[in-house]
């Protein structure tokens, strides 16, 4: 499960909570959004709910989304839709559907959120210039989330970098005797990196530009956070058990133990901070 993340749009003197896991399929509360229009939020929420277009737009969300809606409650729902007497709910709704664009949770904060897509609808039958004013502040988020992305990666990338210089630095040093030919002293700085390669993503240059013949760069272009950061490390730890003079064998058996358990570290610190936010498994 990847670090779900939570934030706030601000709309017009209404803070609305959104969350993301993957910075790409944000959830935006509809409980906030429902609260520009009255203090009795569930109520409008339901109210939204009653009506047909309001489902056959649910309906054909799910179905471009999610392979496991139950296409025939649906159709159920559908057919009663705008009658006076139908009601529906958040959680009738995900419960007789199996539906995933739109969650309920209960708690401190707790609530109904629903992905991006559905929550603009909902906002735009509240009120559109309300709906404006939320796409202001959404746009705004975006665009800092993807300025925060792109530095983080790019000083993670940075720091591999200099680290690999450590790393090739002591391989030049005691494992590049001066007889060697430039094609052996290439063969040993690749063979070297291709090593913690192995350690850290399972494959070796080549074997990941074989099942990757179509994307640009290398794998360690590609490579997550968490990946970079222990990637440094890998490399400095590498440099140190070079200069140890241990073999390639014994370092490979350290560096996966130490590759292993940093990851786990790095998942543990993004679960506890997950758990900070207050945001449980009925939100994954």
């Amino acid at each position: 499960m990847g670090k779900i993340i939570k934030d706030t749009i601000h709309a017009n003197g209404i803070d609305i909570g959104i969350y993301t896991q993957d910075f790409e399929n944000e959830f935006i509360s509809l409980t906030d959004i429902a609260r520009y229009k009255s203090d009795d939020p569930t109520a409008v929420i339901q109210n939204w709910m009653r009506n047909r277009d309001v489902i056959e737009f649910l309906g054909l969300w799910e179905r471009l989304h999610n392979p496991n809606f139950k296409p025939l409650e649906f159709e159920g729902f559908k057919k009663q839709a705008g009658a006076n007497a139908f009601t529906m709910s958040p959680k009738k709704w995900i419960e007789a559907t199996d539906a995933i664009g739109i969650v309920s949770k209960s708690g401190r904060y707790g609530g109904t959120y629903a992905h991006s897509d559905i929550a603009m609808s909902f906002a735009t039958w509240i009120s559109p210039e309300f709906q404006l004013y939320i796409m202001k502040d959404y746009r705004r988020l975006k665009t800092d989330e993807n300025s925060r992305l792109s530095l983080g990666w790019n000083l993670n990338r940075e720091i591999s970098k200099l680290n690999y210089r450590i790393h090739t630095d002591a391989i030049k040093e005691n494992l590049i005797p001066p007889e060697l030919t430039p094609a052996q002293v290439a063969y040993t700085y690749a063979n070297e990196a291709d090593m913690l390669n192995v350690v850290l993503f399972g494959k070796t240059a080549k074997q990941w530009k074989n099942e990757n013949s179509t994307v640009k760069g290398n794998m360690r272009d590609v490579a997550t956070l968490n990946q970079l950061l222990v990637l440094a490390n890998l490399e400095s730890y590498n440099a140190v058990l070079i200069n140890q003079g241990k073999s390639q064998k014994e370092r490979m058996e350290l560096l996966r133990q130490l590759a292993v358990q940093q990851l786990q570290t790095l998942e543990t610190v993004s679960s506890s901070s997950l758990s900070q936010l207050g945001i449980d498994s009925q939100m994954n």
